[in-house]
């Protein structure tokens, strides 16, 4: 039974920088390159009302969207992709802190943790 790959009706970015640390993780985690990915999800709750949820998966899930994007594969659920529109998943690393960072033009307000957002 083939999967239904759909395509993506919204645009989401992975910066170089963000996809090196994933396929690190996928190396990591030995996962099939030819059907693995990152799933990028969008939870209720979190201090702001939703919250960002990263997760590496051996494969999508019958309804996904599958978006290729800078190198690496991405899984997004029709509830999250109504909130990922748009948004850039960036990878910075300094001195006190190193993580993924989420750019999303669809947020209207967020908190310090960088993590969680208001619509």
């Amino acid at each position: 039974m083939a999967t239904t790959q759909h395509t993506s009706p919204i645009t989401l970015t992975v910066t170089e920088q963000a996809a090196v640390e994933v396929r690190k993780f996928m190396a990591e985690e030995r996962v099939s390159p030819e059907t693995a990915g990152l799933r990028i999800a969008v939870l209720p709750g979190g201090c702001s009302g939703f919250k960002y949820s990263l997760n590496i998966e051996d494969k999508p899930a019958e309804d996904d969207l599958v978006i290729e994007t800078g190198g690496v594969r991405c899984f997004v659920d029709a509830f999250s992709a109504q909130y990922l529109n748009g948004v850039t998943l960036n990878y910075k690393s300094n001195f006190q802190e190193s993580g993924f960072t989420f750019e999303n033009p669809n947020a209207t307000g967020g908190c310090g943790c960088g993590s969680s957002f208001t619509v």
